[in-house]
């Protein structure tokens, strides 16, 4: 990996899931020019895990004109993973790769240069580069979906600590008796505030409250088993009570450990995004007016909260920024 980039030709970036690899062409603005899917083989073994990722590639290498070769390629990868080697350590969801030098191989392959790092440091980089966190020095970024993942940028640089672990916000404890996070510690704002957080409470509520669920158990078909947080999301798009008091919780929650973040890092701009946020978005402005009283810092109620400009593209955009320009200085 000692090749030097073309300024001037396209950054492919690539984000890799449990399920699927998307990769997409991104310029120089952030704008992702095309893009494509593959299924991601998990369970079947390192070459099949690096070969869905060379075929998504090349899917879209043969797109980029002949004048301007590819600069880099990018890539977001599930953690743990060493971002200053490109190696994969051992990631849950993806078995099929312990110990993998994802960046090197992939660099062989294509004879350009290759960084890895996980999604939501990736993700933070393109918000701060390009996206709603463009302008500002301190960023924290938090993707709130089926988990809680965050990244925090200082200066237009990715803060990854020693080992390359920090970062982990989502595992965050705000309830040291609460629920077990599948990470082992008890009260992670992700076992309390992520999407299947707010399924377990609403099929909870449900159970409790019949009365006031006709809105939820309508769209899960009678079947309080199958609520899950879109329900809650939709329910409380239609004016549902218990919908609203379900995402207030959830709203509640994230505002305790934001002040928590706030007083640790002093950012001068939060960023979320995700299926959650997208649904929380109505909460914000109580979010932020709630956040002082969460806080030490007395300048706390200065911070903006925005939702993240990238959504389901996040990665692909995330693994693009880690070759931009303001990433290399």
């Amino acid at each position: 990996m000692t090749q030097r980039p073309d300024p001037e030709g396209p950054v492919i970036g690539v984000d890799i899931g449990g399920t699927k690899v998307a990769a997409g062409i991104v310029d120089a603005t952030g704008k992702i020019l095309t893009q494509m899917r593959t299924p991601m083989p998990a369970n079947d073994g390192p070459e099949a895990g690096l070969k869905a990722v060379t075929s998504a590639i090349d899917a879209l290498v043969g797109k980029v004109s002949g004048k301007a070769p590819i600069k880099a390629i990018g890539i977001c990868a599930p953690g743990p993973l060493d971002p200053k080697t490109g190696v994969v350590l051992n990631p849950p969801n993806l078995p099929c790769w312990r110990n993998f030098p994802l960046a090197a191989r992939v660099s062989e392959i294509y004879r350009v240069p290759v960084k890895v790092d996980n999604d939501a440091n990736a993700a933070a980089l393109a918000e701060t580069i390009w996206g709603a966190a463009r302008g500002y020095h301190y960023v924290f970024y938090a993707t709130l979906g089926t988990g809680i993942g965050t990244g925090i940028v200082f200066d237009g640089r990715i803060y990854h600590g020693r080992t390359g672990a920090a970062g982990e916000g989502g595992h965050v404890s705000i309830d040291y008796r609460g629920p077990v996070c599948p990470c082992g510690k008890h009260g992670c704002i992700e076992v309390l505030a992520a999407g299947p957080a707010i399924a377990v409470r609403a099929r909870g509520r449900v159970e409790a409250n019949p009365e006031r669920s006709a809105a939820l158990l309508a769209l899960a078909q009678g079947k309080v088993e199958s609520v899950t947080s879109e329900m809650v999301g939709k329910a409380y798009g239609a004016g549902d009570t218990l919908a609203q008091e379900i995402l207030q919780e959830t709203a509640d929650l994230l505002t305790i450990w934001l002040g928590n973040i706030v007083d640790l890092l002093d950012p001068d701009v939060l960023v979320v995004g995700g299926g959650v946020a997208a649904m929380l978005n109505p909460f914000f402005e109580e979010i932020k007016r709630l956040l002082p009283s969460w806080c030490v810092n007395p300048r706390a109620s200065e911070i903006p909260l925005v939702l993240a400009h990238y959504g389901a593209d996040a990665g692909i955009a995330g693994g693009a920024a880690l070759f931009s320009e303001l990433a290399e200085k």
